[in-house]
């Protein structure tokens, strides 16, 4: 299994220290696959420490930056607390921490219909920042895409019907996409139900810049369709437009983006159900979820033929 900080493991006396906050009281925070969260109460406010587990001191800082440089160009997310130094990361014993202030909400899974499109109007506005703004400069590139290593992983699979599957349709995706080139924009890369707090009944503030990169905007909306418009493991249509309705409020789709995204929806598909399988069956090998990878083949059946807008 991968390995994440205990409560027992946290000096709480350097972190009172380093941030200059009085008597801490620290509570862990379920979920998270990377990383482990902690929310910290005090009289000066309530915060959330995140131990960056699965990073270096160099990636924290920039998942940091990107994260502060976000919230002040006017995304809904979650302000950083800068150290006293003033540093937006701090060391914490063999660790990198992040401390972000407390946004008091719910996460709701699956998503309120009424609240996909403000989903896709909060999207939208991250695709139209402008990638040379200070503090994204360094954004890395199609990080969320599988690489060349991913790739080489599959014919190893020991699910060969799954294998044969995701290689056939990976073919077809790349067949498809040949030759189509959109601007890349900013892109958040999973933006999933786990990643949205809401609060007040409906203001959505969005969590988790892990898989930030600079990217086709499309196949990021085709994500967030793939991570908030299904049910049952299949595409709910009202659901998707909901979401594209949202996104179209702000940006523009021409009629040949609306035509390709069901493409990018299934490419999106293709790489959740990757990730799925080589986590939990190659990486850190887990009994229960070992099948959870075959959730996504129904949902790609279940794209098929649909064109989500007029």
């Amino acid at each position: 299994m991968a390995n994440y900080t205990t409560l027992d493991q946290i000096d709480v006396s350097a972190l009172a220290d380093g941030y200059g906050i009085e008597q801490p009281r620290l509570t862990a925070l379920p979920g998270g696959a990377a990383n482990s969260s902690f929310r910290v109460c005090s009289p000066s406010g309530a915060y959330v420490l995140t131990i960056l587990d699965n990073h270096d001191a160099r990636s924290a800082r920039r998942l940091a930056a990107h994260t502060q440089a976000l919230f002040r160009a006017g995304i809904p997310t979650i302000e950083v607390i800068p150290a006293r130094d003033g540093s937006l990361t701090a060391p914490l014993g063999d660790s990198t921490v992040i401390l972000k202030r407390w946004v008091d909400g719910e996460v709701i899974e699956p998503l309120p219909l009424a609240l996909l499109a403000d989903a896709g109007r909060a999207l939208a506005q991250l695709h139209a920042i402008d990638p040379t703004s200070a503090g994204l400069t360094d954004v890395p590139v199609g990080t969320r895409r599988l690489s060349a290593a991913h790739l080489d992983h599959i014919p190893r699979f020991e699910d060969r019907a799954f294998a044969d599957w995701l290689t056939a349709r990976l073919d077809r995706v790349r067949s498809a996409e040949a030759g189509t080139q959109r601007t890349p924009r900013i892109t958040h890369g999973d933006l999933f139900a786990d990643n949205l707090v809401i609060s007040g009944g409906s203001r959505l503030t969005i969590l988790d810049w892990e898989t930030l990169s600079l990217d086709d905007p499309l196949l990021d909306l085709g994500m967030a369709v793939v991570g908030l418009a299904q049910e049952d493991n299949a595409l709910v249509p009202a659901r998707a437009r909901a979401l594209v309705d949202g996104y179209r409020s702000i940006a523009t789709l021409t009629r040949a983006d609306l035509t390709g995204l069901p493409l990018e929806i299934e490419h999106a598909a293709l790489i959740i159900a990757f990730h799925r399988y080589f986590r939990h069956n190659v990486r850190f090998p887990d009994p229960d979820k070992r099948t959870i990878h075959r959730a996504l083949i129904h949902f790609v059946d279940s794209i098929d033929g649909h064109v989500l807008g007029a």
